[in-house]
């Protein structure tokens, strides 16, 4: 293992962690507008909309804190890539769809005036997101982790040679 691995695997689990977090907080404090932002979409029935907006951004917010704190950094880094793939198919599906709306992503959501629409910066965004959650399922190993992931320990003796 490169001795900067780490580091960069403690960047992104800042980076990503951090922004789980604060859509998650921002979410939280108006589940309502969540809902209304779930609700926009037009993807699912009607009796899942307020379970979704009312328990996601829990669920982001402890994404975020396992991720800054460092406990379960590659099962957080697993769930916090999910997101960022519904997020992207869900804002592609809305622009392909020709649906003028906000995402929701840190708050807000709903009806927005055509032209008004970021969905290209928004998937670019949830993409460079989801290759940070690529890499600390690669390499969870990171600094000021409060429990390390354990490299894989090398194969003590190799398959396949026979002695002589």
């Amino acid at each position: 293992m490169r001795a900067w691995f780490p580091w960069i695997s403690l960047v992104a689990r800042l980076v990503l962690g951090g922004v789980m977090l604060v859509a998650g907080a921002l979410k939280v404090t108006d589940p309502e507008t969540a809902a209304q932002a779930v609700r926009a979409y037009e993807l699912l029935p009607a009796t899942l909309v307020e379970p979704v907006g009312w328990g996601m951004p829990f669920l982001e917010i402890a994404i975020g804190l396992l991720l800054i704190i460092g406990f379960g950094v590659r099962a957080a880094a697993v769930a916090a890539g999910v997101f960022m793939v519904v997020f992207i198919v869900a804002v592609a599906s809305a622009w392909a769809r020709g649906l003028s709306i906000d995402c929701g992503c840190f708050g807000g959501g709903g009806q927005v005036a055509p032209g008004q629409t970021k969905y290209l910066q928004e998937i670019l965004r949830d993409i460079g997101l989801l290759a940070l959650a690529g890499w600390l399922w690669l390499r969870p190993v990171s600094k000021f982790a409060v429990v390390s992931e354990p490299d894989p320990e090398p194969d003590p003796e190799p398959r396949g040679v026979t002695a002589s």
